[in-house]
C-alpha cells in the first residue's frame, strides 16, 4: 500500500480530541486513550517521511530520537498530562527527558520477545532493537513499528531515522525487512544482532 494510503488508512480512525470516542466501543477508558496515542504516534512517525517536523530538533534526529519525539508528539494530543512528568527513565531508573536507544530499551520498554509469534503480536508504537558490534564498542539502533489496527488494511512497516547527520527518515515493509535486509537488519531469531521487538511498558496489561 502507498505511503499516502495507508496514513489515510491511519488518520480516517483517528477522532478530534473533542471526539475522543474514537478507540473501540466499550473499551476500557485506558485501552481507548492507549488507541488514540498509538494511531496519533503513527502519523505523526510516517509524516516524517515526507517533511521533518521542526519541532523535532536536528540535534535530536537519530533511531531513539524518533521514537521519543513521536511518542511525546502523541501524548501532547490525547493525553497531554501524561507530560507533566518525563516520559523516560534513564540508566539508573530516574524519570529523564532524554534517553538513548540502549536505555529506552532497557528502562522504559518491555520485551516481547524475538519470535514470529512476537512479531505476529507487533502494534503501533512497539520497536525492534538491533545491537551491532563495532569497534567503539557496541551501538542500539531501532524502528518504529507501523501497523493498522485491522491487519487487512496493511503490512505492518517500519519507521525509522538510521542516526546519520542530516539523514531522511526511511520506511519499509516489516515482512520484507525480515527476508530481503542484510542478514545483520533482519528482525529473525537467527541474526544475533537482533535483540527483539520491544512494548513501552506503560502500554503493558
Amino acid at each position: 500500500m502507498p505511503l499516502l494510503s495507508l496514513m489515510l488508512v491511519l488518520a480516517g480512525a483517528v477522532p478530534q480530541p473533542a471526539a475522543a470516542p474514537g478507540a473501540p466501543a466499550g473499551a476500557h477508558p485506558r485501552e481507548a486513550r492507549d488507541v488514540l496515542l498509538r494511531r496519533e504516534l503513527a502519523q505523526v512517525a510516517l509524516a516524517q517521511l515526507q517533511t521533518m517536523d521542526p519541532a523535532w530538533h536536528p540535534a535530536q534526529r537519530d533511531c531513539a530520537g524518533l521514537v521519543r519525539f513521536a511518542y511525546r508528539a502523541a501524548h501532547r494530543r490525547f493525553f497531554p498530562e501524561r507530560l507533566a512528568r518525563p516520559l523516560w527513565a534513564d540508566g539508573r531508573g530516574a524519570p529523564s527527558e532524554f534517553a538513548d536507544a540502549e536505555t529506552l530499551l532497557t528502562r522504559s520498554f518491555v520485551s516481547l520477545g524475538r519470535d514470529e509469534a512476537a512479531l505476529e503480536a507487533v502494534r503501533t508504537g512497539d520497536v525492534l532493537a538491533f545491537r551491532q558490534e563495532q569497534d567503539a564498542g557496541p551501538v542500539f539502533h531501532l524502528m518504529l513499528v507501523v501497523r493498522p489496527e485491522d491487519k487487512a488494511h496493511a503490512p505492518a512497516r517500519v519507521v525509522y531515522h538510521p542516526g546519520e547527520q542530516g539523514a531522511a527518515v526511511r520506511t519499509g515493509v516489516l515482512r520484507t525487512l525480515a527476508t530481503e535486509a542484510p542478514i545483520e537488519w533482519r528482525p529473525v531469531p537467527q541474526n544475533t544482532a537482533f535483540l527483539g521487538f520491544f512494548r513501552f511498558k506503560e502500554w503493558m496489561p
